[in-house]
């Protein structure tokens, strides 16, 4: 076997440039494979990172569905309250919820701080287990608490970049700023999280529910209900609770060609949506790089065929020393897969440091499947193009063979 490589690398040595561009071929088709893999995974964790930005196990209750794209103007009788949300926590009506936090968004609110202004792009009032239910954690201090809620308090938490705008970075725990000219105390500082593709989650003033219908909104309806289920396997469950406690409360409006009143957007959902949609996207990535990959395998069966017209008369002194047939044939499959074994390894090599980089503004992920997938295909083709010019040299007639020019 050593000697039958010996032969293959010097086959291969003797028309370095005819090799060269070869391997370049399979290492172009390997690497292609790997890295747009990689870019169809990174895009959906990034996309994956997202969803999971909106919350652990949430599912978002708002007044106002959408219809054909047109948003229906909703009635007072159509809007959610605090009352609604109140009544989505009763536990035997609704087993699967885990924490109910009501939501209300002020518009046009200005933060100031000695001669600093800034408007955060979202300042909302809620309640405590909101902190849970969105995913965030604390960078300094505290989220307010369920007495802070109950006495009216003016406590407020604030992203890192409303930090930077307002305060240039100072500490911020424990500074009184005005809000829309009310005084309201920093009592914490939340961790970064980036955006969740609908809203800059580091830019946001969150406050206690009840100070922030005191002094900005005024009591009534809120804006949306996030309910967050005890585990992600009972999401289900508890959106049909949900939509069955709050179409009794807000029954369907008559003559409307809608069911309910009010939308449930459901986290199970969205993330399974999205995991059809980038399983689709990769699969199209992966096989528009393997193309590439047959077209470096016909280049292996091109660069073959060369070789046993070439080497004509060399295959007929061997076989009229007594070579086999199988002697033959062995011989160049092994130069074919020796082929596709340095192109998958170059083409490995590639693709990893391809995949450094952000193509298309998404930071590709290598998935380990690819690069095993990628290589075993560059040397399966290596064997099944290297099959017929291997044939074809092994049924050479030893007589023919040295008489050819």
């Amino acid at each position: 076997m050593i000697e039958t490589l010996q032969v293959a690398l010097g086959g291969l040595t003797g028309h370095k440039l005819r090799s060269g561009l070869t391997i370049l071929g399979l290492m172009i088709g390997v690497g292609s494979v790997i890295v747009l893999i990689s870019v169809g995974t990174g895009s959906s964790d990034a996309v994956q990172s997202q969803i999971d930005a909106l919350g652990s196990n949430v599912l978002l209750v708002t007044s106002t569905p959408t219809l054909g794209g047109l948003r229906r103007a909703a009635t007072s009788s159509t809007q959610l309250t605090v009352a609604d949300a109140d009544a989505l926590q009763n536990q035997f009506e609704a087993p699967d919820v885990e924490s109910v936090s009501p939501v209300v968004s002020a518009n046009g609110v200005t933060l100031a701080s000695n001669t600093t202004t800034y408007s955060p792009s979202s300042f909302i009032g809620t309640t405590p287990s909101y902190e849970q239910a969105r995913s965030y954690t604390m960078a300094e201090g505290s989220w307010f608490t369920s007495a802070d809620l109950q006495n009216h308090n003016r406590v407020l938490v604030v992203g890192p970049e409303v930090v930077t705008e307002l305060l240039g970075g100072q500490d911020p725990v424990g500074e009184t700023v005005q809000v829309n000219g009310t005084d309201y105390e920093i009592i914490g500082v939340t961790a970064p999280k980036g955006s969740n593709g609908t809203m800059n989650q580091d830019d946001v003033a969150i406050a206690p529910l009840t100070a922030v219908q005191d002094t900005l909104t005024g009591y009534g309806s809120v804006n949306q209900i996030v309910v967050q289920a005890k585990s992600r396997q009972q999401l289900n469950a508890a959106q049909t609770e949900v939509t069955d406690i709050l179409n009794q409360l807000i029954p369907p409006t008559p003559g409307s060609t809608s069911t309910s009143n009010f939308n449930v957007i459901n986290q199970s959902s969205i993330l399974q949506t999205s995991a059809s949609s980038s399983k689709v996207f990769t699969t199209l990535l992966g096989e528009v790089a393997a193309i590439s990959l047959l077209v470096a395998g016909i280049g292996v069966m091109n660069i073959m065929l060369v070789s046993v017209t070439e080497r004509t008369r060399e295959i007929g002194i061997r076989k009229a020393v007594g070579a086999r047939r199988s002697d033959i044939l062995t011989q160049f499959l092994v130069e074919a897969v020796l082929l596709s074994f340095l192109g998958g390894i170059a083409g490995v090599v590639a693709g990893i440091v391809g995949s450094q980089f952000k193509i298309a503004g998404v930071q590709p992920v290598i998935a380990p499947y690819s690069i095993a997938l990628a290589f075993g295909a560059a040397v399966l083709i290596g064997l099944f193009f290297g099959t017929y010019p291997a044939g074809r040299a092994a049924s050479m007639r030893p007589i023919e063979a040295l008489r050819f020019e």
